[in-house]
């Protein structure tokens, strides 16, 4: 084989694009002497490779680098592989965060960092985030003076011994940024951003520099939109769809870090995208999932290279006809201003917040305001609030991760509440209102505690109610 047949195969292996014995199937069929073009035509005709775009990037970098000789190690000849990876599974498999058995853990040699080139490098990286796609992780973090570790159904696991330098760091985090990103990052220090390889391999990075060096915490991003029954709303799919059957309001998707928010506020986008015919414009911090339009068009801006802060683009949203204003995050006074004006003037706005429970969102959203304003704005939002999700992820029996939730919805009760600045109330008000499909976090828990879902361990943690944690005892 050439050069530069080679280094395609070497590459194509090393992307997770195909497995050697696959290289030698497709060798045996175009012959030992076949260029690169015929290989890599050979890979798209055999039904092998899919991605036909990285294939060509792939193309292109391999005839750059047979110009300066044949790889390291013959792919055709040995199972090592010219950059510190081995593939965890079939190419191209990604499983959902969470979903499922564990699968083995991605096998990478960080101590060989420094002696990669960048190209290298890049491809080794590549191929580590999908092996961790594809291991069930959530999250792989690469952080200087710390073993590189994931999260998965909320443990940590570590992949290596070797403790990251602050130079291998910074290369395994800046060396798939392009030139622009990469200045902005080391002026700020700080930096978000979507990083999508492929149309199905899409992850939200957040890179920083703390006390050692630079770190980086890579957030799988599901190559599929769940639905909102996959999810674990299957109980309470009735009133999720009422809320979202509205023209105008507030819905709040609130919960902890990691707590699977951003996958539900997805899931309520293509619900609407597809159950309805208006025009949807989401502000998010980065662009996560994508979504194609369906019966909606859907126009997706993401802070910083679309719009100047998530307040700019409520303002703007609001004239540029919109039906549904999606925000990533209610995180100001401005932007929470803005998103309850904008439920109030005839557009459902859909937003999350960082809470734990219905109260205290209610609280972290009214608070923000100055005391003149607080009978005025608990006015509008009495009147504007459809409804509030707050969510939590649980470790599950079999190893997975179970959904808990609480839900509020508004009616003339908690409207009256809200107004009068009585939220100690909304307790009692959401368990007399079962009916109209409100849950507490405490009951729903104890529920997956009774149907052995969760551990009665994890049960009692979760619940604060001592008489029901004493029922599980």
């Amino acid at each position: 084989m050439n050069h530069d047949t080679r280094w395609l195969v070497r590459l194509g292996i090393d992307q997770g694009l195909l497995t050697r014995p696959q290289a030698l199937q497709i060798r045996a069929t175009v012959g030992p002497d076949a260029d690169v073009v015929t290989y890599a035509q050979e890979m798209i005709d055999s039904g092998i490779v899919k991605d036909v775009e990285l294939l060509e990037r792939l193309a292109e970098l391999a005839i750059a680098k047979a110009e300066k000789g044949s790889p390291a190690s013959d792919p055709f000849e040995t199972d090592e592989s010219s950059v510190p990876f081995v593939q965890t599974g079939p190419a191209g498999s990604r499983a959902a965060p969470g979903g499922g058995a564990p699968g083995k853990l991605p096998d990478f040699d960080f101590g060989s960092v420094a002696a990669l080139d960048d190209a290298a490098l890049a491809a080794g990286v590549r191929s580590l985030l999908r092996a961790t796609a594809a291991s069930g992780a959530s999250d792989l973090h690469l952080s200087t003076g710390a073993r590189p570790f994931i999260r998965r159904n909320r443990a940590l696991s570590y992949l290596s011994d070797y403790t990251l330098t602050a130079a291998d760091a910074l290369r395994l985090n800046t060396v798939l940024l392009t030139d622009s990103q990469r200045a902005v990052f080391l002026e700020r220090k700080d930096f978000d951003y979507a990083l999508a390889l492929s149309g199905e391999d899409r992850y939200r990075v957040n890179l920083m520099f703390h006390k050692n060096g630079a770190a980086g915490a890579y957030r799988m991003v599901p190559a599929e939109t769940r639905t909102l029954e996959a999810l674990g709303y299957t109980k309470h799919l009735e009133t999720l769809k009422k809320m979202l059957s509205y023209h105008n309001g507030l819905i709040l998707i609130t919960g902890p870090v990691g707590s699977g928010k951003t996958t539900t506020l997805a899931s309520m986008v293509a619900y609407l995208n597809e159950t309805r015919s208006d025009h949807i414009i989401t502000v998010e911090d980065p662009i996560e999932v994508v979504q194609p339009a369906k019966g909606c068009n859907v126009t997706q801006r993401e802070v910083g290279p679309h719009t100047k802060s998530f307040f700019t683009a409520l303002k703007g949203a609001l004239r540029e006809d919109p039906d549904v204003i999606v925000i990533g995050e209610l995180r100001d006074l401005e932007t929470i201003e803005m998103a309850i004006s904008a439920s109030e003037t005839g557009h459902l706005v859909i937003g999350t917040m960082h809470t734990s429970d219905a109260a205290t969102t209610l609280n972290r959203l009214l608070d923000v305001f100055p005391p003149a304003q607080q009978t005025q704005i608990r006015s509008s939002v009495a009147e504007s609030l459809r409804g509030i999700v707050c969510q939590r992820l649980l470790p599950g029996i079999d190893g997975g991760l179970v959904l808990a939730c609480e839900i509020l919805v508004s009616n003339t009760a908690i409207q009256n509440l809200i107004r009068e600045g009585k939220t100690a109330g909304l307790r009692n008000t959401m368990e007399t209102g079962v009916k109209e499909g409100m849950c507490l976090m405490d009951n729903v828990v104890f529920g997956l505690g009774q149907e052995r879902k969760i551990s009665v361990a994890t049960a009692q943690a979760n619940i604060t109610n001592r008489v029901l944690k004493g029922k599980l005892g």
